[in-house]
C-alpha cells in the first residue's frame, strides 16, 4: 500500500465525513459545518472538531481534525485508528476500506503511522501546535474585534492569529466549549514559540466571549513575550496585547512588546543591544510594581529607562475613550526628545499628508 493510496483512502472517507464521524465519534454531534467530539479516540465533549465540508485535499479540506486541548490534529484515517485503538497502520487501512467498501489490497511492511503523538497539555510543545494550526490575523474575527478597540493599523502583527474553534475549559471538569479566539504567540529573544496567549472571542466578534476567564496563556512564558517588530536600540515593553497595540497606534514604528502580566513583565528578558526601555505602565498597584522592578533591572545593566503612563486605566481605555490625536498628544510629552521625530512626528505627518 502506497502513500498516494493512503491520502486518496483519506480523500474518500472525507467526501463521507459525517457518516464517518456517525460511525466511528458516534458520541459527538453536528454544529454547523463541523462535527464536535470530547476527542479523536469518541469520548463525549466539544474540544475536537472535524469539517464536513471542503475541498478534497489541502487547506479547509474535508476530513480535517484538530483538538486545541491536546495539540494534535489529522484525518479521517486518524480518526478510524483511535476510536477503535487499532495497533496497525495496516488495521486502519483494511478498516478503511471496509467502510468505503473497497477490495482489501496486500499492506506494505513498516508503513508509518499518520498521527502525531499528543502533547503534553498546557506544554510549549501543545502552544507551537496551537498557533501553527490557528489562521491569518487579517479578515477574521479577531480583526474585528480589535477594530471594535479602535486597534486598527496591524503592521508587523505576524504574533497573532485567529482559531475559528478554540478550547475552552471552565471551571468545573464538564465544562468544554469551543469559541473563536485571537491567538497570540510568546517567543524568546531568538524568536522561538514557547507559549501562547488566547483570547476567546464572541461568535460575531463584537467583544470577548461571555466565559469566566477570557484569557488564558500557556507553555513557558517567563522572561518571554509577544513580539511586534524587531527590537534593536529601542523599545517599549507593557503588559497586555491590547494595550500595547493601543500605543502602536501613536508609535506603529517603535517594536514594542507584551509580558501578559505585571510579573512576566518585572521578568522580561533584555535583547543584547537595547539602551532606552519605555515601559508602558498599567495605572494600578500591580503596573506601579512591576514598573519599579524592570526600571531596577534595566538601570543595573546600563539601558535608560522611561515610563509611559497613560491618561485613564491604560492605553486602549485612552484611544477609545479620547482618540489617537490626544493618546498621540499624551505620548509626545514622555518621549526623548529624539524619539518624538523618529517614532511620532515623521509618522504623524505622512498619515495627514496621505
Amino acid at each position: 500500500m502506497s502513500r498516494i493510496d493512503a491520502a486518496d483512502l483519506a480523500q474518500r472517507l472525507g467526501r463521507q465525513a459525517e457518516a464517518v464521524c456517525r460511525t466511528y465519534l458516534s458520541n459527538g454531534r453536528r454544529q454547523g459545518n463541523y462535527w464536535q467530539a470530547g476527542d479523536v479516540r469518541n469520548t463525549a465533549g466539544r474540544s475536537m472538531f472535524v469539517r464536513l465540508t471542503g475541498p478534497a485535499s489541502g487547506k479547509g479540506a474535508a476530513g480535517k481534525w484538530q483538538d486545541p486541548s491536546e495539540g494534535t490534529h489529522g484525518d479521517l484515517l486518524d480518526v478510524i485508528r483511535e476510536s477503535l485503538g487499532l495497533s496497525t497502520f495496516a488495521d486502519v487501512l483494511e478498516e478503511a476500506r471496509r467502510f468505503l467498501s473497497l477490495p482489501q489490497l496486500d499492506p506494505v511492511p513498516n508503513t508509518p503511522t499518520l498521527k502525531q503523538p499528543p502533547a503534553p497539555s498546557g506544554s510549549s510543545e501543545a502552544a507551537r501546535r496551537l498557533f501553527s494550526m490557528s489562521g491569518p490575523l487579517k479578515g477574521s474575527l479577531a480583526a474585528t474585534y480589535l477594530r471594535g478597540r479602535c486597534i486598527t493599523d496591524l503592521r508587523d502583527t505576524g504574533a497573532l492569529k485567529f482559531h475559528p474553534n478554540c478550547y475552552y475549559r471552565g471551571q468545573g471538569e464538564d465544562q468544554t466549549e469551543t469559541w473563536p479566539a485571537m491567538i497570540a504567540a510568546v517567543t524568546d529573544l531568538e524568536g522561538k514559540v514557547t507559549g501562547v496567549h488566547r483570547t476567546w472571542l464572541a461568535r460575531n466578534g463584537g467583544g470577548k466571549a461571555p466565559v469566566d476567564t477570557q484569557r488564558k496563556a500557556m507553555g513557558d512564558l517567563l522572561g518571554h513575550a509577544v513580539r511586534f517588530g524587531l527590537a534593536k536600540e529601542v523599545m517599549a515593553a507593557g503588559e497586555g496585547i491590547e494595550t500595547v497595540l493601543s500605543l502602536r497606534q501613536a508609535l506603529p514604528k517603535m517594536p514594542m512588546v507584551a509580558a501578559l502580566s505585571a510579573g512576566h513583565l518585572a521578568a522580561l528578558l533584555f535583547p543584547a543591544h537595547l539602551r532606552r526601555l519605555y515601559i508602558v505602565r498599567d495605572n494600578d498597584p500591580a503596573g506601579d510594581g512591576a514598573r519599579d522592578s524592570l526600571v531596577a533591572r534595566a538601570h543595573e545593566v546600563g539601558i535608560e529607562a522611561i515610563t509611559l503612563s497613560s491618561m485613564l486605566g491604560d492605553f486602549n481605555d485612552d484611544l477609545v475613550a479620547r482618540g489617537l490625536d490626544a493618546l498621540r498628544a499624551h505620548i509626545r510629552a514622555q518621549l526623548a526628545p529624539e524619539d518624538v521625530s523618529r517614532f511620532l512626528t515623521q509618522d504623524h505627518v505622512t498619515r495627514r499628508a496621505k
